[in-house]
Formats: structure tokens, C-alpha cells, sequence
């Protein structure tokens, strides 16, 4: 029997329930994990609301992603032995001190990667690189508008499509994490709410707009954001934190200058080992060398879910957050 945080009915973050449960062996194609580090993210939030529906059902294990150690091999695997540093998303089920995954969706720690950093960034870095390498692909001079820029995937894109040379704005709720969101490479920020965010981005762009917006918000920033680009930009919403956008009329994207509009999602873009190994192997690449830092700056002990939840959803929380078995 381990610890672990289930869902037994969907709600808001008191339906977390810490509690012991049975870990089975590993099977063909499978790892056992002893996780050392579990990262908190605004999906575990959608699952647990109902939002989206836990593919086996209730009750379920909440998270979707961690960093540990490989403690037992199933049969068939040839890739990994005891011992090994790993980490993965894959979910729900990672909020347990140990855990069983399918080998596939596994990858291996560099040795300069620790595993409450990897717990950080694993679903966020895999998003952001897939967002900025592969959704549109930022270039030096690119005009990146990012909502929530001091969020867990915000601080990460703002510093990586700065690296990459891009000019990148960003929407904040305060002047503190303004600060935070400059200090990882958000060269302008606005006050969402105390400005009128395309406002300043025509007037912080001289009215050129931008070529892509990322928008994890949703409900909140639709359709403002599609005003934020320049004719053939991209809007790119990959999340909801403030409700699902409606279904909208296609024609708007002729009328605002015959944009792309698209909702991607990590599953798609990994859902092939081959890719989820290529993003990591990028993702580690850049953080190794310097050029992305991962801020892990709220840790909770994993019985401390319902908090983590709390933090989370009230945008009490900037850069990651980590649960710790």
C-alpha cells in the first residue's frame, strides 16, 4: 500500500482524498515508478472538475505528470532497468508515492536534470516546445503575444521564445508577477486588468500586431485575442483556466485578416514515441545549456493536494508547482 490523492467524486478541490492504496506489479511493457517528485498542473484541475472525463472512470488517481525511479521492469521492456532516473507524463494517476506507467510514455533523466525540476517541467516543457518548435515556430523577430505570462507555461515560453529571439509580450494579473515575468524574458508586460490588452499590444508592436498569440485562458481573452494579430497570424489555445471558448463563427477569422486558428494538445503532438522523445530530448537540450530555467516555485507535500488545487485555480501560484510523496 502507498499514498495517493483520488478523485471518488468530481468537485472542486475537496474531493481530493489522501489515502493508502495497492500498487500492482509491473506488467508487460510497463514500469514501476517510486516517484520522488509530482508536478501540479491546470489539467489536474479539469479532470478533477469533470471538465474533461477520467478515461477509466471514478475513482481515479488525480496528476498527470512525475520524475522518479525505475524500481521494477515488466516483461518486454529493454529500455530501462532499476535504478534508472525517469520522468513522464501520462495521466491521470501520478498524485501516488509509487505508481505504474507504460514503458513508452517514459523518458530518461539527463544526469543535470534533478527531479523536482523535471516534475516541473515535464507536461509544461514538452507544451511549450511543442508550442514554439512546432505549432508556429518562433524566429528571431517573431511577435509573441503570451497570456498568463507568469504561469507555470507562461515563465517557460516567455524565456524560450526569447532565446529564440523573439519579442515577446505578456499578460499579467499584478505588478509582482510583471516583475517575475520580465525577469524570465518577457520583454513587455500588461496589466490585464488595468489595460486593455490589445491596446498595448498595437501601441507595444507600432500597430504592426503579432504573429502568434498563445492563449491558455480561454473564455476570458476570446475573441480580443484574435485583435492582437496581424493578418495570417495564428491564435494558439492550448488551455481554459477561465472556462472553455464557445463555439464561434468561422468567418471571423476571414473577417480579422484570414487567420489560423488551432487547439493543440501534447497527447497529439507525442502521441508517437519517436516524437515524445525528440520534444524531450529538445526540452532537456535547452535547459541543460542554460537558455530555459524552471522556476519550482511552490512545493507541497502530497497529502497538501486540496491547497495546491486551492493556490492554483485562485492564480495564487507562479512558475511550477510540485508535490513531494
Amino acid at each position: 500500500m502507498v499514498a495517493a490523492v483520488r478523485v471518488h467524486k468530481v468537485g472542486g478541490p475537496e474531493v481530493l482524498t489522501y489515502e493508502e492504496i495497492p500498487v500492482p506489479a509491473a506488467g508487460a511493457g510497463q514500469l514501476r515508478v517510486k516517484q520522488h517528485a509530482i508536478g501540479v498542473n491546470f489539467v489536474d484541475t479539469y479532470f478533477r472538475s469533470g471538465l474533461y472525463p477520467a478515461p477509466a472512470g471514478l475513482p481515479f488517481v488525480a496528476g498527470n505528470e512525475a520524475a522518479g525511479e525505475v524500481v521494477e521492469v515488466g516483461a518486454g521492456v529493454s529500455d530501462f532497468k532499476p535504478g534508472d532516473r525517469v520522468a513522464y507524463v501520462q495521466g491521470p494517476g501520478s498524485y501516488t508515492a509509487e505508481r505504474v506507467v507504460p514503458a513508452d510514455r517514459v523518458v530518461k533523466l539527463p544526469a543535470n536534470i534533478g527531479y523536482e525540476q523535471a516534475a516541473g517541467m515535464m507536461l509544461k516543457g514538452l507544451t511549450v516546445q511543442y508550442l514554439v518548435r512546432r505549432t508556429f515556430k518562433v524566429e528571431k523577430g517573431t511577435n509573441v503575444l503570451m497570456h498568463a505570462a507568469a504561469g507555470g507555461v507562461g515563465l517557460i515560453l516567455c524565456q524560450w521564445a526569447n532565446h529564440l529571439g523573439a519579442n515577446v509580450i505578456g499578460t499579467v494579473g499584478s505588478k509582482e508577477k510583471a516583475e517575475l515575468a520580465k525577469a524570465n524574458g518577457c520583454h513587455h508586460t500588461i496589466l490585464y486588468r488595468d489595460e486593455d490588452f490589445v491596446a498595448r499590444v498595437k501601441e507595444v508592436t507600432g500597430g504592426n500586431l503579432c504573429e502568434v498569440v498563445y492563449d491558455g485562458i480561454g473564455k476570458t481573452t476570446f475573441p480580443a485575442s484574435l485583435d492582437c494579430l496581424k493578418p495570417l497570424g495564428m491564435f494558439v489555445s492550448f488551455g481554459s483556466a477561465s472556462g472553455q471558448i464557445d463555439a464561434f463563427n468561422i468567418n471571423i477569422l476571414q473577417t480579422k485578416g484570414s487567420l489560423f486558428a488551432t487547439r493543440p494538445t501534447l497527447n497529439t503532438y507525442a502521441a508517437k514515441r519517436a516524437d515524445l522523445l525528440a520534444i524531450a530530448d529538445d526540452l532537456f537540450d535547452v535547459v541543460g545549456k542554460g537558455g530555459v530555467k524552471i522556476p519550482v516555485n511552490q512545493t507541497y507535500a502530497l497529502r497538501d493536494a486540496v491547497k495546491a488545487h486551492r493556490d492554483l485555480e485562485s492564480r495564487a501560484t507562479t512558475g511550477s508547482s510540485i508535490l513531494v510523496p
